[in-house]
């Protein structure tokens, strides 16, 4: 379907508004409907019960199993059963390097490329809804439910974690605490950041997703693509090549959990991935404007 025969059926139908095609709603609930996307939260909503279980089999988390990488960001384990906050935290440490990764690709590499697989990709666009506007609605909505996914995990965690731990101040590994005041704005901080980290993955499966009629494809490329900047930021010969990696600053928000907020880190990685995925979403957009829809 070219994209001047979208044109002129747009002109000819009387009381045609392009932003009234393809509302945010109507694209929200078709998505939460999805099976992937309940079985998503159900499987990020039972990750803290099923750390508490582990402690509560395994006895007392911290020493030295957690391998490399040094700092605040491994010693967050030796607190987690502190308090509800240091166990949600924990939570995001455990979860940030991939599983917060699966449904951002999930979300967004889903969106697209499904429609076309179902070939029901040219009904929307004969419906008629334009290219632009279906990009849009479907990128927010996949973004929407990105966010989602990152805030459910800590709240469940939050409250899975005062009933098991109790409701305290956050103990930072580097020493002294956090007052309870601090506590949820330190953590809604942290998770601000993951998200934004997370756009380069987001932008990834997106424009996959316009690339291809096969979702595993847009989904599996992505966090494919993701891995492998998480190995290419492990080769320190590399040196300060890494610093462009969206990988090597997915952990900065590890700064939030200090007594005094240091944001240099967090910043640099979030302009770093905030420009990757604008050069991605353009792709995304320029490339789908010009595709010949045949499913």
């Amino acid at each position: 379907m070219s994209s001047a025969t979208e044109v002129r059926g747009h002109a000819e139908a009387p009381g045609y508004h392009a932003r009234r095609t393809l509302p945010l709603r109507v694209e929200a609930m078709r998505q939460l409907r999805r099976r992937r996307t309940l079985l998503m939260g159900g499987v990020l909503a039972a990750l803290p019960f099923i750390l508490i279980i582990a402690f509560a089999i395994g006895g007392t988390p911290g020493g030295d199993e957690g391998g490399g990488g040094g700092g605040s960001r491994i010693n967050l384990m030796d607190v987690a059963t502190e308090s509800a906050a240091n166990f949600a935290a924990t939570c995001l440490f455990v979860s940030a390097g991939f599983l917060l990764v699966v449904p951002v690709a999930l979300f967004c590499g889903d969106t697209v490329a499904s429609e076309a697989s179902w070939s029901s990709l040219r009904y929307l666009l004969a419906a008629p809804v334009p290219r632009s506007r279906l990009l849009w609605s479907k990128l927010v909505v996949a973004l929407g439910f990105s966010l989602a996914a990152m805030v459910l995990l800590p709240v469940v965690a939050l409250a899975a974690g005062a009933a098991a731990y109790g409701w305290g101040p956050l103990q930072l590994p580097t020493g002294g605490a956090l007052g309870t005041a601090d506590t949820v704005p330190r953590l809604a901080l942290v998770v601000g950041f993951i998200f934004v980290s997370q756009l380069v993955t987001a932008g990834l499966a997106f424009w996959l997703s316009t690339k291809t009629d096969a979702p595993l494809g847009a989904v599996g490329g992505a966090v494919g693509l993701t891995i492998v900047g998480n190995v290419l930021d492990a080769v320190t010969a590399l040196g300060s090549w890494r610093d462009f990696l969206p990988a090597h600053w997915q952990f900065a928000w590890a700064d939030a959990l200090q007594p005094d907020l240091e944001w240099s880190g967090m910043a640099k990685g979030a302009a770093i991935s905030v420009t990757y995925a604008l050069i991605l979403f353009a792709f995304a957009f320029r490339g789908f404007s010009r595709k010949d829809i045949v499913s």
